[in-house]
């Protein structure tokens, strides 16, 4: 850890986008806040995923991952929301102070995987607020042309908060509103029971997938950006847009490496990519042209920013330092 130095940061401030406003929601847009963080609107429904507003991913405020960049808008300030959906209960997906300022800002339920109700009935959450399902289980919430259907499916992850560990469920999550369907991923690795949730609950008009802090000494709980992009194809994904990278490092690579290689292998793959900046809201329907936000704040020189996204991975990769990170990254999860 102390030899890496700079290696998963950016060289600038990471720049943030205008947050979405109070109208109504629409039929099918994302809100990225960075790393899981989405605001999700799904036919005149508004889901907030994974919503972690925290400075440090960490039970400690002082040691611990730390934001790279500020949240793009107050929790005060988002819109109303129908739903908050949690993927599992590591600290930089579900994060104590969010939970507690939601559960007083807001009405809305939360969703969660088995054993997660636990954490938010400890922190004050009303017991009528928690929804608690296993894979395949499904819930609808009222609302204007049918409402909308949040299932719980499979993920490959892990769960657990300090040393305990797998006492809870892990998963993803599929949206399906009455014209619209939108998968989110939270935290997973690739897996073989994608396509069937592609046919079971598909196609996905979006699909939120996690690209970053993936590496070779944990293949199975985290995609890569290539993962990600097979993924998308396995749940028959119309538009991707890419979470879990840029807020925390997390991993071994650079920080734009994440970025770079999905937006390569998409295209390699005719796999239609979003990629907005954190707090910038994304129109699924019409989304814009593809634009590079990230390069100029990515690398301290031009020489360095022109590396081959390789040649950086190899560069810093230490075994030594690399495995006492690996241990400290698991405990301290």
């Amino acid at each position: 850890m102390l030899s890496r130095g700079r290696t998963g940061r950016p060289a600038r401030p990471v720049p943030l986008a205008a947050a979405v406003g109070p109208g109504p929601a629409g039929e099918l847009a994302a809100t990225w806040f960075g790393h899981s963080s989405v605001l999700v609107e799904v036919d005149g429904h508004r889901v907030l995923a994974d919503p972690m507003w925290g400075e440090r991913a960490s039970p400690s405020g002082r040691i611990g991952p730390r934001r790279l960049h500020p949240a793009p808008m107050r929790l005060a300030d988002l819109p109303p929301v129908d739903a908050v959906v949690i993927s599992h209960d590591h600290y930089d997906h579900l994060d104590l102070p969010t939970v507690r300022t939601l559960t007083r800002l807001t009405g809305a339920p939360f969703v969660v995987p088995l054993g997660v109700g636990a954490h938010l009935r400890r922190w004050g959450v009303p017991d009528s607020r928690v929804v608690e399902l296993d894979w395949g289980g499904a819930v609808t919430l009222p609302g204007a042309a049918g409402g909308l259907t949040i299932t719980c499916v499979e993920a490959r992850h892990f769960s657990g908060r300090g040393l305990v560990r797998n006492t809870t469920q892990w998963s993803s999550w599929a949206l399906a509103g009455s014209r619209h369907r939108v998968f989110f991923g939270g935290d997973t690795g690739f897996h073989g029971a994608l396509a069937g949730i592609g046919d079971r609950l598909g196609p996905f008009d979006l699909t939120l997938l996690p690209i970053g802090a993936y590496s070779d000494l944990w293949p199975d709980i985290h995609m890569t950006p290539e993962e990600a992009v097979a993924a998308h194809r396995a749940l028959r994904g119309g538009l991707l847009v890419p979470i879990h990278w840029a807020t925390f490092d997390l991993g071994f690579h650079t920080w734009s490496e994440p970025v770079e290689r999905v937006r390569r292998a998409a295209a390699e793959a005719g796999v239609g990519l979003g990629l907005p900046r954190p707090g910038q809201r994304l129109d699924a329907t019409a989304p814009p042209a593809d634009s590079d936000w990230w390069s100029s704040v990515a690398f301290a020189s031009d020489s360095a920013a022109a590396r081959p996204v390789a040649d950086v991975g190899r560069a810093t990769f230490r075994p030594a330092s690399t495995m006492r990170r690996a241990l400290l990254y698991y405990r301290g999860r």
